[in-house]
């Protein structure tokens, strides 16, 4: 019970947020409940916050990892409503790389 009060506290704190930002976002495939908790947590906040999202995915790929195209349909047009999508190529990445190995 006091694992549900703490994630309820924290939920609220994190939906009073101006910017979310979500790292690694379909890094793994979604069970059902955590897809559908997923689309809440996005519909919650739709309008009222600002999202940064990675993801080595494609919003065309999410399907596979939400397993459900209605649901991931609902998402990408809340997520993709008034938004700037930045993609990086393969070399920039393993410029991003190289760097990663020299800072850790």
């Amino acid at each position: 019970k006091e694992y549900i009060n703490k994630s309820k506290i924290r939920y609220k704190r994190i939906i009073a947020s101006d910017l979310i930002i979500i790292d690694d976002v379909m890094y793994m495939t979604y069970e059902t409940q955590e897809a559908n908790l997923f689309f809440q947590f996005i519909y919650d906040l739709y309008d009222k916050a600002a999202f940064i999202l990675t993801s080595n995915k494609g919003p065309n790929e999410w399907g596979k990892f939400l397993g459900d195209p209605t649901l991931t349909t609902a998402i990408l047009d809340r997520l993709l409503h008034r938004s700037e999508i930045i993609t990086f190529d393969n070399e920039t990445d393993s410029i991003r790389m190289k760097y990663r190995k020299v800072l850790f």
